[in-house]
Parts: structure tokens; C-alpha cells; sequence
């Protein structure tokens, strides 16, 4: 059935798509000279003090009731937890367009999950727009194979990020937890601070000798207001109003954002590859978002 986005989503899309993709060079800005995972736990630590005014703010009970904690685990653990800690390790060894491309999700695992786990149906319109995402990236990672092949653990760091996210759009997508999105982002985002902050006492506790330096403080705060506080808000609806696929699918210009906004911060430059691939995420977003012939687009 095809998928169409109302008016209002698509703007928030848009916005998603901006904010998430020049996080990826704002990123490895911050962890350059400074430990991945601690810079991770600074910007969560903010992330989870605005949340938790947000709710406030809003009226929200920050409760959550025992039957459901088990449930809340498991979507913390694949969509914030699993994600963050493979995807920042993969920042820091890789390029930044090149992570984003590695990272952000390839439908193909959604798609993979759906069908194995939940029987889940692709028709036409959708696997062509899976065929032209999965296009893309094979077009980016051959234009970057000499990289990847001197860096294959940031490799496989993005590659299980996406992985392990995918599972976490199905699962945020079929959750019975109640409540609103920012409960559970708070909540989940609370988890990935205390795992975040043991493993990197545990592997960086050396490399603590200092406090972030401007650009650092810089790119921790653009995380924490811009991703934290508005961004993972925006996926989270995405990925419950959308099918898995799709809702994957939808962001998949952020990697292109990512690459693009790199080069202009980073100074890298585009090859034929960047080009092609920019071409098939289009075909992709296009076949899967924008309605049939007659259809009538969904409301908010």
C-alpha cells in the first residue's frame, strides 16, 4: 500500500533531515581529540536534563509502570543504547559522510527483519525504493573501498549500528509501552547515559586528562538541544506512524546530508560516486513518500 506523509510530517521530516545530517561532520568535530564515549555521555547527561523539563513542561508523569519495564529495556537497548555506542566508535575511525552512509539505516535490514520475524509484505513501489537505497550505498561504499578496507572495525561498527537500529524500528513501531514520545525517549535515553558512562569509565577513564575545548562544547550542545531535543523526538514519531521500511527509507537523505555538509565543514569533495548515489536516495524517498496517482495523502 503506498505511503504518504501529510503536509505537517513532511515539514518535520525536512527538518529531521537537516538537523540529523549535519550532525554527522558536528560529530566528528567532537570527537577528534576528545573520547568518543565521553563525549556521547556529556551530550546524553544534557540530553536527559531537557527531556525531563520537556515532559515536565508538557504535563507528563515521568512514571512508568513494572509491567512495562521490560519492554522499555528492549527499546532502549536497540534504539538508543546498541546505536549510539557502535555508531560513535564508527564516527571516530571513519569519515563522516562515509558513516552516515554505513549508519543510517539501510532498508534492507528492516526489510530483512519485517519479513523473517513478522511476515511482513513489500510490494512493488517499495521494493523499488529499497532496490534504490540499496543502490546508493553500494555506489558510496565503492567509491570508498580503500578507506574502508584500512578501517574495517569502523566499518562493521556502522554496519551493527544500522542493524541493531533496525530492529528497534520494529519494535518502536508495535510497542505497547504507554505514554507519550517524550516519557519514553527519556527513559531510554537514561538508560544509554548509565551504559554509556560505565563503558567509557571503563575504556577511556586514560584518556580523561581535560574538558572539552570550545568546538567540542560546541558540538555537544548542538547535540543536546538540536538532536537530543528535537531530533530523535521527530524519528521516534516517524518510525511509529510509518512502516518500518518506510520509515527507514524516509531518512535516507540524512546520509547525503551528512556527506555534503562534511565536505563544505570537513573539506572533502564529491566523486561521480556521491553524485549517482544522491540520484538513487532520491528515486528512493520519491517512490516511497510521495502518493500514488489519485490516492489521498494521510493527516496527522
Amino acid at each position: 500500500m503506498p505511503v504518504a506523509l501529510s503536509r505537517k510530517d513532511l515539514l518535520l521530516l525536512v527538518v529531521l533531515t537537516v538537523l540529523w545530517g549535519v550532525n554527522w561532520p558536528v560529530m566528528k568535530a567532537g570527537v577528534r581529540d576528545f573520547p568518543p564515549l565521553g563525549f556521547r555521555a556529556l551530550c546524553m547527561a544534557g540530553g536527559v536534563v531537557l527531556l525531563a523539563a520537556i515532559a515536565r513542561a508538557q504535563g507528563h508523569s515521568l512514571r512508568v509502570r513494572r509491567e512495562h519495564w521490560r519492554e522499555l529495556a528492549l527499546l532502549g537497548l536497540t534504539n538508543m543504547v546498541g546505536w549510539y555506542v557502535l555508531a560513535i566508535w564508527g564516527v571516530a575511525l571513519l569519515s563522516s559522510g562515509r558513516a552516515a552512509i554505513l549508519g543510517y539505516p539501510m532498508p534492507v535490514w528492516p526489510a530483512l527483519i519485517g519479513w523473517l520475524s513478522y511476515r511482513d509484505r513489500l510490494d512493488a513501489r517499495m521494493g523499488l525504493g529499497v532496490l534504490a537505497a540499496c543502490a546508493a550505498v553500494g555506489l558510496l561504499l565503492a567509491g570508498e573501498l580503500g578507506t574502508l578496507s584500512g578501517r574495517p572495525l569502523g566499518a562493521l561498527f556502522m554496519l551493527g549500528a544500522a542493524f541493531t537500529w533496525a530492529i528497534g524500528t520494529q519494535l518502536m513501531r508495535r510497542r505497547t509501552v504507554p505514554g507519550s514520545l517524550v516519557v519514553l525517549t527519556f527513559w531510554m535515553m537514561l538508560m544509554w547515559l548509565a551504559t554509556c558512562s560505565a563503558i567509557s569509565l571503563t575504556l577511556e577513564r586514560d584518556q580523561w586528562t581535560r574538558w572539552p575545548n570550545t568546538v567540542e562544547w560546541a558540538a555537544i550542545l548542538y547535540n543536546v538541544f538540536l538532536v537530543f531535543g528535537v531530533s530523535q523526538l521527530l524519528w521516534f514519531r516517524l518510525a511509529t506512524i510509518l512502516p518500518p521500511v518506510a520509515s527507514s527509507l524516509s531518512v535516507m537523505l540524512i546520509p547525503v546530508v551528512g556527506l555534503f555538509s562534511g565536505m563544505a565543514l570537513l573539506g572533502e569533495r564529491p566523486s561521480w560516486h556521491d553524485w549517482a548515489a544522491l540520484g538513487c536516495v532520491l528515486v528512493s524517498i520519491g517512490r516511497v513518500l510521495m502518493p500514488a496517482r489519485g490516492g489521498a495523502a494521510r493527516t496527522a
